[in-house]
């Protein structure tokens, strides 16, 4: 069997194989600490499920539009207008499986062969994938740790080429859990407008963030900014709805309808309960938010303080999302069991067989002298994953 180009041209999720791997190992009964995967360790809020149930009793299990139930559209609506100053008619929300599912229908509808993708490193793993999966190219800009990992407009213009179609922007990020502010935001978008340059801009975590940190929305700046930009969000990460699969994008409404013209021919509809749960989860009250946010930066200021308590490692502070991204080039060159570690894969395999602690290596994010770890856990994972971690690290020599 020959199988298609495409598929040599892109990796496995990192995140996911590791998560995959945690899951088969404590179900051999391995004592590992996971720090793989990127959702929230809480439930589902139960006024949530409830709807998802309520709608199976009442009957709502059918094909629904492709672009979602317009009760849905209408609370995402009426949630970019309360959270982020934006405004759109049904016609410019198309609602798909999951963010993820949303940016590739986006890639889908745009990109080409011989087209450009802006995009700063550490990214989230998917982004150049995506771009690769539907022949453009990703254009691969390093950010600097010194400045929280935030690419500055000087930066982004010697990126920028004739071939250069879309930007993408992840604030806050994974995986550094950096966020840009608004005044830096501004200097990006009137580049963009400048450059008549789209911009992906995914807001997957914006509801989690720290220390009085205001998000906001590239395009709610002015009319020019939100012609060119796609904004993308979900319910995975500010609900806990991993599993669910409920994303959405909001944008012009040719680009959207395009968008929605593909998914018509994919997957169709997401799941229907789904739908009707999301649209409380969207228009309940969303106080349970604040317990999770203080249990949330618990464990940030803990694992931050521990790593850069670790001679030789040092570990931004972030903003939002739920994930540390320390450098721990210091220890690249030092040897275990006649082993040399050459780099972030090599860390992450001697953490994983040394100290039964799963991380990310970097190499998937696009910057190697880091590795990716999620506090979406317990306090007891954490402190006593973190203990592992220091005695492994002390144990490596030159």
């Amino acid at each position: 069997m020959k199988l298609a180009e495409r598929v040599k041209r892109i990796k496995p999720s990192p995140t996911i194989e590791i998560d995959s791997k945690v899951k088969q190992m404590k179900a051999d009964g391995i004592d590992v600490i996971g720090f793989g995967a990127g959702e929230p360790d809480f439930d589902t809020p139960d006024f949530i499920k409830e709807a998802a149930i309520t709608a199976l009793r009442q009957g709502k299990t059918k094909y629904t539009p492709v672009g979602g139930i317009n009760e849905l559209k209408d609370a995402i609506r009426e949630k970019l207008k309360r959270d982020n100053d934006l405004s759109y008619s049904r016609e410019e929300i198309l609602v798909s499986a999951g963010a993820k599912h949303s940016l590739y229908n986006a890639c889908q509808a745009l990109l080409e062969a011989g087209d450009e993708v802006i995009i700063p490193a550490p990214y989230w793993v998917s982004y150049p994938d995506q771009v690769l999966l539907n022949d453009a190219k990703p254009i691969i800009v390093p950010t600097r740790e010194e400045n929280g990992f935030r690419l500055t407009p000087q930066e982004l213009e010697k990126a920028i080429t004739k071939k250069t179609k879309v930007f993408i922007l992840n604030s806050p990020s994974n995986p550094t859990g950096s966020a840009y502010s608004r005044k830096e935001l501004e200097g990006l978008a009137e580049l963009l407008v400048q450059k008549n340059i789209l911009c992906f801009a995914d807001e997957i975590y914006e509801k989690v963030v720290y220390d009085g940190f205001h998000q906001a929305s590239i395009a709610s700046f002015n009319p020019q900014i939100r012609e060119l930009t796609l904004t993308f969000n979900g319910a995975s990460k500010a609900y806990s709805m991993t599993g669910w699969r409920m994303g959405y994008a909001a944008g012009t409404k040719e680009l959207v309808q395009a968008m929605t013209k593909i998914q018509g021919q994919v997957t169709s509809n997401i799941n229907t309960p789904t739908q009707w749960a999301s649209v409380e989860a969207l228009n309940g009250s969303q106080d349970f938010l604040k317990g999770w946010l203080i249990e949330f930066k618990k464990r940030r200021d803990f694992i931050v303080k521990a790593f850069n308590s670790i001679p030789g490692v040092t570990c931004t502070n972030p903003q939002g999302a739920f994930y540390v991204f320390p450098n721990v080039s210091a220890m690249f060159g030092k040897k275990y069991s006649g082993k040399t570690i050459k780099g972030s894969d090599d860390l992450a395999t001697y953490l994983l067989e040394k100290a039964l602690v799963a991380i990310v290596p970097g190499s998937g994010f696009g910057a190697d002298r880091h590795i990716r770890l999620s506090y979406a856990t317990s306090m007891e994972n954490i402190c006593k994953g973190m203990e592992r971690i220091t005695k492994a690290f002390k144990e490596l020599s030159y």
